[in-house]
């Protein structure tokens, strides 16, 4: 398999606390990778430093080969680089097509002066762009609230509007931060299989605190506890290995 992202012994100190110390992972083209751990093990600042809004004192991040150097989250969907996050930061005065379409922004080919202009290269990319993000809200299932506000939708149906914003830029690597909070159990078992179908395009790694999803959907994991990785595998070995029981787990699953 093609490893896409490389972390190589990454640490980050905030005023003297070490959230991540000497944290290596590697991410490889169409696998899931699950991040898992105690609140406070350090899980967002890992995500927050591959996003490139936090910056490591020491260590090495690589993304297809290539060694990062001072990388910024507004540059991450043109590396191929896509992200939720855990309290989903949609725009609740723009509709749900504009949402998703904010996403799309990096495969815009016109530039701004044409799209002022009025050009009709401007005009043809811009409707190419919306017929993107309708078939990525339709291979969600809810093409039909494209003009809705997400103020007005259930929760559960914002995470997917949330969810087609990373996907309508086609990634090759999508970053899932607790996608399964707050959902229904039904809609659990549909994430799943979504998450399932979606790692024959890209990979993705997820940060969850619902372990039995974790443990299901991932094909390994890798667990943080007070900064530092204390385990990492298949999740069968994960789910028996004592210092993750110490830690987190409480009991064998």
């Amino acid at each position: 398999m093609i490893e896409l992202l490389s972390i190589e012994k990454v640490t980050v100190r905030f005023d003297g606390l070490v959230a991540l110390r000497d944290v290596s992972l590697a991410v490889e083209d169409g696998t899931v990778l699950g991040v898992i751990g105690p609140n406070g093990a350090g899980k967002t600042t890992l995500f927050n430093v591959v996003s490139g809004l936090v910056r490591p004192q020491s260590g090495t991040i690589r993304w297809c080969g290539t060694q990062l150097h001072g990388h910024r989250p507004d540059s991450l969907a043109s590396m191929g680089i896509s992200r939720t996050l855990q309290g989903l930061g949609l725009f609740p005065g723009m509709s749900v097509l504009d949402n998703v379409l904010v996403g799309a922004g990096p495969l815009a080919r016109s530039g701004p002066l044409s799209t002022l202009l009025g050009l009709r290269r401007a005009a043809r990319d811009e409707a190419e762009l919306r017929d993107r993000a309708m078939e990525t809200l339709e291979g969600l299932g809810i093409a039909g609230v494209h003009a809705a506000m997400p103020s007005s939708l259930p929760y559960g149906i914002r995470k997917r509007v949330a969810l087609a914003r990373a996907l309508v830029a086609e990634p090759r690597l999508l970053l899932l931060d607790e996608p399964a909070s707050g959902l229904a159990a039904d809609e659990i078992d549909e994430l799943e299989e979504r998450i399932t179908a979606l790692s024959t395009r890209c990979a993705v790694v997820v940060v969850e605190h619902n372990i039995d999803w974790v443990m299901r959907v991932c094909s390994r994991v890798v667990v943080l506890d007070f900064g530092e990785v204390i385990a990492a595998g298949r999740p069968a070995y994960i789910q028996n290995d004592q210092r993750v029981i110490d830690a987190y787990l409480g009991v064998p699953a």
